[in-house]
C-alpha cells in the first residue's frame, strides 16, 4: 500500500509550499501505534508525532486528543456531540474525521495553532460546540485535519449591555449559556435572545453559519455586530468600530484583552470596505468573539397556531403570508410546518403505521386528524402591549380566516400539542432540546438538511413541495419539512430522516440529496447551507458568468491563506494549494 509522502517542517518553514504532497489525499498505508486513523494529507507519523508535541507546549497536553481508536466515533447524541467526526454520517463514519482535536484556553492559544500549522502544512478545522447536525456536526471537510474545539475553554459571556441591548461572546455560549445568565442576573425582563429550534449550539457558531431563530430577531447573521478574529496566519483583527482603539483602553495589555470601542456592538460598518461577510460560512478566519444584538423586551407576548386543512391550501396560505411579513404585521419569523414534522415531534413513525412504505394522502390526514392539526400548520407569534397584539390579531386572523377550514389555537386551548407548547418558548427566545424528538421518526436516527431558498409566493412554494416529496417518496422516505419565512424570502427546510446504522438507508438519503440539488438548480433554488458531503456541488450550481464567484473566493482564500490551512474545501472554496478533483467525495449511489 502507498505510503503517504512526507512533508517535513525544515521543508515548509518561512518557504514556498513544497510541490506538494499535502495537496492531495493520503494513499492506504497500516496504521503506526499512536498514528490517528487518518493523519493530515501529506503528513507521515514522525511528523505528526513531532506537530502534536508542538501543540502540546502551546495548550497542554490536557487539551489535546489524538483519534486513534474507532471507539471514539462511538458519540452520537446532540446532548453529547461528537467532536470528531459526523454523527449523522452518510458515508463511512471514519470518512469525515479529525486526525485529533485540540481545545486553545484563550485567543493567543488559537494564535499560536494558526502559526503551527503554517509552520506544518497541517489542515486545521475550528467549530464552537460541534452540534452543526444535519451539516456535518465538528467533521473536516478534508479527512485528518485537525479539529480546534473553540468551545471547551473559551465560554464566557463577556457582558451584556442592557442600554445598548447586545451581548458579546466567545464559541462555547450556547443559547442555554445566554439565556440562563440573562435570567441569572435579572436581566430576562429587560432583553431577550432569539433561540433556533435547539437551543444546545453555540450562538456565535450559528450566526456565522447564517443560522435562522423565530422571534423578530430570527436572522441571526442580520443582528451580529463586531466581531474580533485570528486570521489563517495568525493574526488578530477586530471588524467594524471595533478596528478604532477606545481611548480609555490600557495599552499595556495584550490586544485581545483590550477593551472594545464603545459603538463595536451598536454600528456594524465602521469606515472602509465592510469585512465581516468574508468570515460568515467562511475559511478565512477564526471567529474568537462576537457582538450579538438582543431583543428588547416588547411588553407583551402571544403564540399561537393556526391550522391549514388540507394539502392544496398550501397555496393560498403562502400568498396569504406574504403580505403580512412584507408589511409587518407578521412581526416575527413565522413557520409553516407539515403535519409530519408535528408528527415526528410526538412520536416515532412506528406509532402511526406498521407500513415500511412512505406515507399516503388518506394516511397523513388521518394522522392530522389524531392530533388535531391540519396538513399545515402556522406558528407566530404577536408582540408588544394588548392594544397592539389586539389589531394585529384582528388582521391575521381575518387574513387567514380566508382559508376554508382554517383553525386559530392559543397555546392555553391545546395544554397536550407539545408541538404549540414548544413553539411557545421559542418564539419568546426560551430554548428546548424538544424539537430533537422528529430525528427519531426512523430507528437510528440521523438527518440531512436540504435548504433551498424562494421567493415567498404560492407557486414556488407548491413546486417546491411537489418536487420534493415526489423525490423523497420515490427514495422511500416520507417528506418532512417546513418553510421558515424571512423578510423577502422562503427557506424551505427538508428533513431528510435516515438510519444511520443502515448502509442503503444512508445510501438513499445521499442519493437523494444529490438528486434534490440539481433539480432545485434547475428551478433557480439554491441552497443557503449544507453538508460537507454536498458543498462542491452546490458551490458549482452558484456558477453565473462562467464561476465568477467562485474565482473570486479562491482569490481572497489564496491572499489571506496561501497555504491552505484553515477549512479547505469549506463550502467548495479550495486554496489553489489543493488539487480539487483528488477531493471528490466518494458517491456510493
Amino acid at each position: 500500500m502507498k505510503e503517504p509522502e512526507k512533508v517535513t517542517p525544515e521543508e515548509t518553514v518561512g518557504g514556498p509550499t513544497p510541490a506538494s504532497a499535502y495537496r492531495r489525499p493520503n494513499g492506504s498505508a497500516p496504521q503506526i501505534a499512536g498514528d490517528p486513523l487518518c493523519l493530515p494529507p501529506g503528513v507521515d507519523s514522525s511528523t505528526f508525532k513531532t506537530f502534536t508535541l508542538r501543540l502540546a507546549d502551546i495548550v497542554g497536553q490536557e487539551n489535546i486528543t489524538i483519534i486513534d481508536k474507532a471507539d471514539e466515533l462511538r458519540q452520537d447524541s446532540y446532548l453529547n456531540p461528537s467532536k470528531v467526526h459526523d454523527m449523522f454520517y452518510i458515508l463511512e463514519k471514519e470518512y469525515f474525521v479529525a486526525s485529533c482535536v485540540v481545545a486553545p484556553r484563550n485567543v493567543p492559544d488559537v494564535q499560536a495553532i494558526m502559526r503551527l500549522c503554517n509552520e506544518f502544512i497541517i489542515p486545521a478545522w475550528p467549530f464552537s460546540i460541534g452540534r452543526n447536525v444535519g451539516y456535518g456536526g465538528s467533521a473536516p471537510r478534508v479527512p485528518g485535519s485537525i479539529g480546534i474545539d473553540m468551545g471547551r475553554n473559551m465560554n464566557k459571556v463577556l457582558e451584556v449591555n442592557v442600554d445598548g441591548a447586545y451581548a458579546l461572546v466567545e464559541p462555547g455560549v450556547t443559547f442555554f449559556d445566554l439565556h440562563d445568565y440573562l435570567v441569572k442576573n435579572n436581566l430576562r425582563d429587560h432583553l431577550w435572545c432569539d433561540v433556533p429550534d435547539l437551543g444546545g449550539g453555540s450562538v456565535l457558531g450559528n450566526t456565522v453559519e447564517r443560522g435562522v431563530g423565530y422571534t423578530p430577531y430570527g436572522d441571526h447573521w442580520m443582528m451580529h455586530c463586531g466581531m474580533e478574529i485570528v486570521l489563517p496566519d495568525g493574526s488578530l483583527i477586530r471588524t467594524g468600530m471595533g478596528a478604532l482603539p477606545d481611548p480609555d483602553a490600557d495599552p499595556s495589555l495584550p490586544p485581545h484583552e483590550q477593551s472594545w470601542n464603545k459603538c463595536a456592538h451598536l454600528f456594524n460598518y465602521g469606515f472602509g470596505p465592510y469585512n465581516d461577510g468574508i468570515f460568515s460560512q467562511g475559511s478565512l478566519g477564526i471567529v474568537t468573539k462576537l457582538g450579538i444584538w438582543l431583543m428588547t423586551n416588547p411588553g407583551g407576548y402571544q403564540s399561537y397556531l393556526i391550522t391549514i386543512p388540507r394539502d392544496e391550501d398550501l397555496h393560498q396560505a403562502v400568498e396569504i403570508i406574504r403580505p403580512l411579513r412584507v408589511g409587518m404585521i407578521l412581526q416575527n419569523v413565522p413557520t409553516l410546518r407539515h403535519v409530519l414534522l408535528d408528527a415526528a415531534v410526538m412520536g416515532d413513525r412506528k406509532t402511526y403505521t406498521s407500513s415500511t412504505k412512505p406515507l399516503t394522502d388518506p394516511e397523513i390526514d388521518a394522522i392530522a386528524e389524531k392530533l388535531n392539526l391540519g396538513r399545515w400548520n402556522f406558528y407566530g407569534a404577536l408582540y408588544g402591549p394588548p392594544p397592539v397584539r389586539d389589531v394585529m390579531w384582528q388582521v391575521v386572523k381575518a387574513s387567514f380566516g380566508k382559508i376554508k377550514g382554517a383553525k386559530f389555537y392559543f397555546p392555553e386551548e391545546m395544554p397536550d400539542n407539545l408541538v404549540l407548547q414548544t413553539r411557545h418558548d421559542t418564539l419568546q427566545g426560551i430554548p428546548s432540546v424538544t424539537e430533537l424528538r422528529w430525528v427519531d421518526w426512523l430507528p437510528n436516527g440521523a438527518h440531512l438538511f436540504f435548504s433551498p431558498i424562494a421567493k415567498v409566493s404560492g407557486d414556488d412554494a407548491v413546486a417546491q413541495y411537489e418536487l420534493t416529496r415526489r423525490r423523497s417518496e420515490e427514495f422511500g422516505f416520507d417528506f418532512i419539512g417546513t418553510f421558515v419565512v424571512g423578510m423577502r424570502e422562503m427557506h424551505h427546510i427538508v428533513c431528510i430522516v435516515f438510519d444511520r446504522k443502515d448502509p442503503d438507508s444512508r445510501r438513499r438519503a445521499h442519493k437523494l440529496i444529490s438528486i434534490l440539488v440539481d433539480d432545485a438548480a434547475k428551478q433557480g433554488w439554491g441552497e443557503y447551507r449544507t453538508h460537507l458531503a454536498l458543498m462542491d456541488q452546490i458551490a458549482s450550481t452558484y456558477s453565473f458568468n462562467d464561476n465568477a464567484m467562485s474565482k473570486l473566493n479562491q482569490k481572497i482564500k489564496d491572499a489571506l491563506d496561501p497555504k491552505g490551512i484553515l477549512a479547505p474545501g469549506k463550502n467548495g472554496v479550495w486554496p489553489s494549494s489543493y488539487d480539487k478533483e483528488a477531493w471528490k467525495v466518494p458517491f456510493r449511489g
